[in-house]
């Protein structure tokens, strides 16, 4: 089989590289250029901090591996349509998750189509990502599914996965250990065995990122009254709790954002929890258009455990009732939806209360 592979510099989609390879398929590297030189627009989780590094990683990795590397231009794509969306929410007080319009739009989506118009000839496209593949002959759809590590699983960030992508998508470290994968690198004398993975999207202040200037505002609580000041409301998101720099009687967290009045709004922990979140912009993947009430497990963020909630859905959006009341969700993060290791599907919170 003819596989293009989606290497980043780093050791897991290096792994995938070496192990395709031996298993006898014709594969061929290649890798996203995001950036446009600008460090303001540059996702450290694609690149790291040293860019030129990564580039050369990767090529190191392909040519040890003996297969073809290409690198794709995409920093344009990419700032049209991940970046100026991310900065455009952020600065109206969302909290928007970059990484999951980045893995739909641009790395599944433009990213393979850019290689085939090169004239790069593939039958599927792999990645590095903890999650699992499958076809289910019962229903006829393919399934996403969990990594076998809960701590490493990816699959929060790949919800908006079509039938038509999934089809074409390998996963091979879905059912691998991160210790086993960092082991078959050292092993196999892989070029970036020792390197330490990169997480963040962007480590700093917002203010640098975004290229603009502070904007002084209130920090109250619910009943208006002021607690401190803030520099921008594009560097808190909603549940944060470090930074405030309020001395009271005890830990604050951020409860809302208002935009309207620049205005943070902060609470004890107890006002953190809410019931119910509506949510819209769906995706499905194991269910086809579900419309009745069902039962399954949720996470609002990428790191939580899955609750029990169950699903109302209603004019193109869905109501997630959680069985026992959660903190801190963010509007503009993604609910995602499970059946045990199956995801379900997902979708954009629009309000929580």
């Amino acid at each position: 089989m003819n596989i293009l592979v989606g290497v980043s510099g780093g050791v897991d989609s290096a792994c995938v590289l070496n192990i395709l390879k031996s298993q006898g398929h014709s594969v061929v590297g290649a890798m996203m250029k995001i950036y446009d030189g600008d460090i303001k627009t540059i996702a450290n989780s694609c690149y790291g901090t040293d860019k030129k590094r990564e580039i050369s990683d990767a090529i190191n990795v392909c040519n040890s591996a003996d297969v073809p590397f290409h690198l794709i231009d995409l920093s344009k794509e990419f700032n049209d349509i991940v970046f100026t969306k991310f900065k455009q929410q952020y600065l109206n007080g969302l909290t928007p998750n970059p990484c999951v319009l980045c893995n739909k739009f641009v790395k599944f989506g433009l990213f393979p189509h850019m290689a085939k118009k090169m004239g790069l000839k593939f039958d599927k496209f792999a990645t590095g990502h903890y999650a699992r593949n499958e076809f289910n002959n019962i229903t006829n759809r393919y399934e996403l599914k969990k990594g076998i590590n809960p701590k490493k699983d990816q699959t929060y960030f790949l919800y908006k996965l079509s039938q038509d992508e999934l089809r074409d998508i390998l996963f091979p470290l879905g059912a691998f250990e991160k210790e086993q994968v960092r082991k078959y690198a050292l092993d196999n004398n892989i070029p970036v065995a020792k390197k330490t993975d990169s997480q963040d999207f962007y480590k700093g202040d917002y203010s640098d990122l975004f290229d603009c200037e502070p904007i002084k505002g209130n920090i109250t609580d619910r009943k208006g009254n002021v607690l401190g000041t803030h520099n921008g409301i594009w560097n808190y998101t909603i549940g944060q709790r470090k930074g405030l720099k309020i001395a009271y009687s005890e830990p604050l967290y951020v409860l809302e954002i208002d935009k309207s009045t620049n205005t943070v709004i902060v609470g004890t922990k107890n006002e953190t929890f809410n019931k119910y979140l509506v949510a819209d912009d769906l995706n499905w993947i194991a269910l086809n258009n579900p419309n009745k009430p069902f039962e399954a497990t949720a996470k609002i963020r990428s790191a939580s455990n899955p609750v029990d909630v169950v699903v109302y859905p209603f004019d193109d959006k869905i109501k997630v009732e959680f069985k026992n009341e959660i903190s801190s969700i963010a509007p503009a993060q993604s609910v995602v939806l499970y059946n045990g290791d199956v995801v379900l599907g997902g979708a954009t919170i629009i309000e929580a209360y």
